[in-house]
């Protein structure tokens, strides 16, 4: 939409900004852009199991350029001392949970770290975890982990009894604030002193990744670093700013239900609205009290059909059983997303973009069918899912 601007010019309202509509020229845009990549700021960190816990980091991203993406570089030790100390299926991915607002969305971007690590793996079919070696609940795999080879966990998720020492973290997340970095569609624009981009990083606390016995210390120590991946604004022939259509928004936002159960699930997408298109959906289901929690591997022992719907009963997609969905996923992936960490995803944006998106608008009511079989023994459960969308900047997160 255009409005005139003083001195008559008209202007294009992108995400809550006001540019001149004649800046908008995308094929002269990616001509003459250049990337830049930036450390935004690295503080220090610090955290215990027993002397409390540090919770939350907030970062305001420079003001320049048009911004892609946000890499989250954690490089730290872990020191264990006495007692006997257990790991949390959490650990070490979900020791993060990132969250993103900008030009006055709030919640644009709210995950958890291991939903942004597996988000990295769909969108890029040749990113892969495969021969890399981690060690989950005890047992050595080579695929599944999420893990990239310049990673270092310390100690394996679900590990039980680690002994004392000192053990080397190196860990990594990629926020995705634009949905892709070769069209830019929901990247965000920061040129201008109006822009407001803030990233907040909330940390899990110690006691909910590793426990064991009263005398058991855990520490957690390092440095972590905030590293921008941007695009140069150029100026084109006559003067004026070149930039490409960002009139949209990408979102991701996870959302944890505990309203699930042995049978067929019918959870409801929270978010729903106009203008909004979804992309992909993923999901785990979590079973187990506090740190013994842990992931439902996504097979057809622990899942029967799985499916999504909308309206009074249209079911575009049903899959036989979890099994079956993992297949799918890994095809699509080239990850075994859903034998470690028991991930399933509705993809709708992989292999044909933005073709077979979800327009949110016109499929009320949108659920998630999930089977659980009888058999299967649960424990507290829940299901935590994401939803991946573009969205207009006008329509509400």
């Amino acid at each position: 939409m255009t409005a005139p601007a003083a001195g008559g010019q008209a202007t294009h309202n992108m995400q809550g900004i006001a540019v001149p509509a004649s800046s908008v020229n995308p094929p002269l845009f990616f001509a003459k852009t250049r990337r830049h990549t930036l450390k935004e700021k690295a503080v220090s960190f610090a955290s215990s199991l027993t002397g409390g816990s540090q919770n939350q980091d907030v970062f305001e991203l420079r003001k320049s350029d048009i911004l892609a993406s946000v890499m989250v570089k954690f490089s730290g030790t872990l020191v264990v001392t006495g007692g006997t100390t257990n790991v949390s299926m959490r650990w070490p991915y979900d020791l993060l949970r990132a969250k993103f607002t900008a030009n006055g969305a709030s919640n644009v971007i709210n995950a958890g770290g291991s939903q942004l690590k597996v988000r990295e793996v769909m969108k890029r079919g040749d990113f892969n975890d495969r021969g890399v070696s981690q060690s989950l609940r005890g047992a050595t795999v080579n695929q599944g982990s999420l893990a990239s080879a310049a990673e270092s966990w310390g100690v394996g998720a679900g590990a039980s009894a680690i002994a004392a020492g000192s053990y080397n973290v190196e860990l990594y997340w990629i926020v995705p604030v634009a949905e892709d970095e070769i069209d830019l569609s929901g990247g965000v624009f920061l040129a201008t002193s109006t822009a407001d981009l803030t990233l907040s990083l909330d940390w899990l606390p110690m006691n909910q990744l590793f426990s064991g016995g009263s005398a058991t210390n855990v520490a957690l120590t390092g440095t972590t670093t905030v590293v921008s991946k941007k695009f140069s604004i150029p100026i084109g022939t006559d003067g004026e700013i070149v930039i490409p259509d960002l009139s949209v928004f990408h979102s991701i936002i996870s959302t944890r239900s505990t309203d699930i159960q042995n049978g067929k699930n019918e959870i409801r997408v929270l978010g729903q609205g106009g203008g909004k298109s979804l992309l992909r959906s993923w999901f785990q289901v979590w079973s187990g009290a506090g740190t013994a929690a842990s992931p439902l591997a996504m097979n057809a022992t622990n899942f029967g059909e799985q499916a999504w719907r909308y309206g009074n009963n249209e079911t575009p997609d049903v899959f036989p059983d979890g099994q079956y969905l993992r297949e799918l996923n890994e095809r699509h992936f080239c990850c075994d997303i859903g034998g470690q960490w028991g991930f399933g995803c509705h993809d709708f944006a992989s292999e044909l973009e933005f073709r077979d998106a979800v327009d949110m608008s016109t499929t009320s009511d949108l659920r998630l069918l999930v089977d659980i079989p009888a058999g299967v023994s649960l424990t507290t459960p829940a299901i935590e899912y994401v939803t991946e969308t573009i969205y207009t900047a006008g329509a509400a997160a």
